[in-house]
């Protein structure tokens, strides 16, 4: 479309010392007829432009052009509540496809065919309270504020990602991680120099995932965004599972020592009830795992990358019962306090040899053995401060007769059900002193 404007004469005179193409020189002939009319007119000439600062840039960049501090002034401390935006959503309760028209689009906001029949587009009855809906709503969404997570879904420190849970990984196809929870171990930002790109900056993610019995794995991945690093690395610790064998579906089979790099672990089997006495991150592998009641200890190096490798050699290099008694060629024998300390066999080989088989200088101790002829160094506590004090002797001289008190008071009721004495089934008033408010009570 050709532009047209308004001129005096002499602006037309100016022109014709410029090289005007032909097109151009048409229009000013055309104009030279009408400019007789416009002599005592002045050119109206204003500046317009439908581009500004406030349309050009999305509204995340007007707010960072408001609220940014420099690299200075965030080493200073300033700047600590600027990310809040005290603004109002005006796009809250809008859904694409829906608007005043009220018009049924297939395929945008219904669905292309209902059953057995194509939708076709059609309009439907115009809500007068639209508009009046959608100003309350905005009206009634105040400041932005921040989400509170539930205590159950903190990690190891608050609201911190290390600990919680992001749920299972993805399906591959038909096949579906059912059961699987995903722990977060670690999250770090790390830096790394380009010579096209600079110092960019990625995120580091660890985390475990597992089923709870005995089927898990881990798996250590970097991201430009923190989402995309926590995908990556849950997907790609479903694609690493390993099988954990687990005795009696609560604890290990045996005691064990492990290493990775200069970390050392020493893991106990506990009996049931005992819980998980370890550092936090083996306690969260534990727990994906499907282990109950575990003691490990920690000697060196406290690396998280380190003591999750280090966990996981030592699981996959525990034996079983029965392929310890195969590797020996004799039986397994646990003795439990539970049940008396008489002996119990739990795996047989399928020959067993004889006395006469067996070296002199065969290790049989059965812990030594399966540490791998390692012995746990348990330190003595350091005595306190006023150990050998003359007030400390004196209190130990009172507390001597009754050093074994609490113990052998669990100890009866444990096996009595109460507290008694040996001569209490000759004399029965070898009990303890009941107050009349306690004896009402048992008969209640």
């Amino acid at each position: 479309m050709a532009g047209r404007i308004l001129c005096t004469n002499s602006l037309i005179k100016s022109f014709t010392g410029l090289t005007l193409s032909n097109s151009a020189r048409n229009v000013v002939k055309r104009v030279e007829g009408t400019a007789t009319l416009l002599q005592n007119h002045l050119p109206c000439l204003s500046a317009s432009r439908n581009t500004s600062f406030f349309n050009k840039l999305p509204a995340t960049e007007l707010w960072k052009g408001v609220t940014s501090v420099s690299n200075a002034g965030k080493k200073r401390g300033r700047g600590k509540g600027v990310g809040r935006k005290i603004a109002k959503d005006l796009n809250k309760g809008q859904v694409i496809g829906v608007g005043r028209a009220n018009i049924l689009w297939p395929g945008l906001n219904a669905p292309i065919i209902r059953g057995k029949e194509l939708v076709t587009q059609q309009q439907l009855p115009k809500d007068p309270e639209r508009e009046k809906k959608l100003i309350k709503l905005r009206d009634s969404m105040g400041f932005f504020r921040v989400l509170r997570i539930n205590p159950m879904d903190r990690g190891w420190s608050g609201s911190k990602m290390p600990g919680r849970s992001i749920g299972p990984p993805d399906a591959v196809g038909e096949d579906t991680f059912e059961g699987f929870d995903t722990r977060v171990l670690e999250l770090k930002t790390v830096f790394i120099m380009k010579g096209n790109l600079g110092r960019t900056r990625r995120f580091s993610v660890l985390s475990v995932t597992g089923n709870g019995q005995g089927l898990a794995g881990f798996s250590l991945s970097k991201g430009s965004e923190v989402r995309s690093a926590l995908r990556k690395s849950k997907n790609r610790a479903g694609q690493k599972l390993m099988h954990v064998e687990l005795c009696d579906n609560h604890t290990v089979f045996h005691d064990f020592f492990c290493a990775f790099g200069k970390t050392k672990i020493f893991v106990s089997k506990k009996p049931e009830g005992h819980g998980l006495v370890c550092h936090r991150a083996i306690a969260t592998i534990c727990k994906v795992v499907g282990i109950k009641n575990l003691h490990a200890k920690i000697e060196g190096s406290t690396n998280l990358q380190n003591i999750v490798k280090a966990f996981f050699i030592g699981l996959l290099q525990q034996k079983t019962h029965q392929e310890l008694a195969e590797a020996k060629g004799l039986h397994v024998v646990e003795f439990r306090k539970e049940n008396g300390n008489i002996p119990h066999v739990v795996a047989s080989p399928h020959s067993v040899r004889k006395p006469e088989e067996i070296p002199s200088n065969e290790n049989l101790d059965f812990s030594q053995y399966v540490m791998g002829d390692r012995i746990v160094l348990k330190k003595k506590k350091f005595p306190p401060f006023y150990h050998g004090t003359k007030g400390h002797d004196l209190y130990l001289r009172k507390r001597e007769n009754l050093r074994n008190q609490v113990k052998v008071r669990l100890d009866m009721l444990t096996h009595y059900g109460e507290l008694r004495s040996f001569q209490t089934d000759k004399y029965p008033e070898c009990r303890p002193y009941k107050h009349k408010k306690e004896v009402d009570e048992a008969d209640a």
